[in-house]
């Protein structure tokens, strides 16, 4: 068995597991969400825990509603390391985090790995925050559950569409979109931009830019798909660096979204 180990514990967060847990429980207790139903997709930020941690501790405290109902998740990201023309899938069995392992569903890689533009590639993993900085926050509030991570490059919305909709059929399959908003604008100007992301990713927009959203490309293919046309979206939180842990003059904004 072959896993990929975490590439940015101590970095982005905690690489103590016990500290580590420590935090995710700390914000997951401090986000409000009254919540019976759990979502079929959310759409989470993935910089630093100390910067948007409190952000995405509102999407994933959705899940304590059933956590039993999630078998699996679909995971997709922006590449931030790697120039991929479509999307990347890995090759190993495991991913690892100070958690401990989370299994990859390798049936469902096979499965999306004939789709268009769909590549395998270690690589474009191997040192990837977007997808990493979201499975200590899965591994905390889902009792089992397997993983298919998938990171998105220059890849259409139908393509992006299509990996989705080949897995979302399935009621125990849970999509997370791992996306920030703007970047490195002053706080005034990000809340104006934010703001106006936020109300069309409600809507439901498929042409999102990367100065909107660094994950535009992955939500603009959730957006187009069937999962994505046929739910309500919920604005759960939002704030921008300068809210938490960074000077308000050059700040990277933060959303949480789920899908119902």
């Amino acid at each position: 068995m072959r896993t990929r180990a975490a590439a940015v514990a101590g970095y982005f967060y905690d690489a103590n597991p016990g500290r580590l847990q420590n935090h995710i429980n700390e914000l997951l207790n401090a986000a409000s969400a009254d919540i019976e139903v759990i979502p079929d997709a959310l759409i989470v930020p993935h910089a630093g825990y100390v910067y948007s941690g409190s952000t995405a501790a509102y999407a994933f405290r959705c899940l304590l509603a059933d956590p039993d109902q999630v078998k699996r998740v679909l995971l997709i990201g922006p590449a931030h390391r790697v120039y991929i023309s479509g999307m990347a899938i890995p090759s190993v069995d495991r991913f690892a985090t100070p958690l401990g392992e989370v299994e990859l569903d390798r049936n469902a890689l096979d499965l999306i790995s004939g789709l268009p533009g769909v590549e395998v590639s270690d690589e474009a993993h191997r040192e990837e925050h977007s997808l990493e900085v979201q499975l200590p926050f899965l591994q905390t509030v889902l009792k089992d559950f397997t993983l298919v991570p998938v990171v998105v490059g220059a890849a259409s919305a139908d393509q992006v569409a299509t990996v989705i909709d080949a897995l979302a059929d399935d009621p125990h399959t849970l999509i997370v979109i791992s996306s920030d908003l703007s970047h490195f604008l002053s706080y005034r100007e990000a809340q104006r931009i934010d703001s106006a992301t936020c109300a069309q990713i409600v809507a439901g927009s498929t042409t999102l830019s990367g100065k909107e959203a660094c994950g535009a490309r992955a939500i603009n293919g959730l957006m187009a798909s069937a999962a994505g046309r046929s739910h309500r979206v919920a604005l759960l939180h939002a704030c921008n660096s300068g809210d938490t842990a960074g000077t308000p003059d050059r700040v990277v904004g933060y959303a949480a979204f789920a899908l119902y």
